[in-house]
């Protein structure tokens, strides 16, 4: 059988739901991370440690109980899941949305990470400077913080689509393995391995592993290019 005919055989649905699923969580995350990494970064608050305990709990916690735990919650007797069949005619758990919800809190700490890193980076007397030209604190966000920190905006982005990618655990235990609908990359290896079918899981393996060397490479290269640029800058 030749490389050609191997090709034919492989299902790429998985891809598509695996990028879907990834592009999906890193937009949400984006969005909900910018204001939660933007809070710990300059909050004084007495309750910060207890978010950042709550917000690293994913990097600990083995994907096993945290997605047991979703489960429930997702489920059509959990609380969420009941509330989202009870309105759009069927339960989270199992189905797309599912994995989605179950997605953005797993890889929430590596989006919010490297923007608080990236906030408590910003000189503080360029945001003095915006506020003392009258600019608001929603401005100097935008006009100032954010684009001075790029290269943690993209180690964000970078870090959460492809630990999104490469998510297993999780995934499994919330939406099992259902074509078109749950069955993500990584799950569709595992049941290729349980079918002893090693060429599915050989491609699918090297496809995944070839992109996921390729985007680590990219954000090393920029991130290399632009500390040399911030040196010339300083010299």
């Amino acid at each position: 059988m030749d490389f050609l005919e191997i090709i034919k055989q492989i299902d790429f649905e998985p891809f598509y739901l695996t990028f879907k699923l990834a592009s999906l969580t890193t937009i949400i995350l984006f969005i909900i991370g910018i204001p939660v990494a933007y809070f710990i970064a300059y909050s004084k608050s007495k309750f910060k440690s207890f978010f950042e305990a709550v917000i690293a709990l994913p990097l600990v916690l083995p994907p096993s109980v945290l997605g047991f735990y979703l489960l429930l919650i997702l489920s059509r007797n959990g609380f969420l899941g009941s509330f989202w069949e009870k309105y759009f005619g069927h339960q989270l758990a199992f189905h797309f949305e599912g994995i989605l919800i179950a997605s953005v809190i797993f890889s929430f700490p590596f989006m919010v990470h490297p923007l608080v890193s990236g906030f408590k980076s910003i000189d503080k007397s360029l945001i003095e400077a915006s506020y003392t030209l009258g600019k608001s604190k929603l401005k100097t966000l935008f006009r100032v913080i954010l684009p001075n920190i790029k290269p943690s905006i993209l180690s964000g982005i970078t870090l959460s689509f492809a630990h999104t990618v490469g998510e297993f655990g999780v995934v499994l235990m919330v939406g099992g393995s259902i074509d078109g609908e749950t069955k993500v990359v990584s799950i569709a290896i595992y049941d290729a391995v349980e079918k002893l079918d090693y060429t599915s899981a050989h491609i699918y393996s090297a496809i995944l592993f070839g992109f996921s060397f390729f985007i680590l490479l990219l954000v090393y290269m920029f991130n290399g290019s632009n500390k040399k640029l911030n040196m010339r800058r300083d010299t």
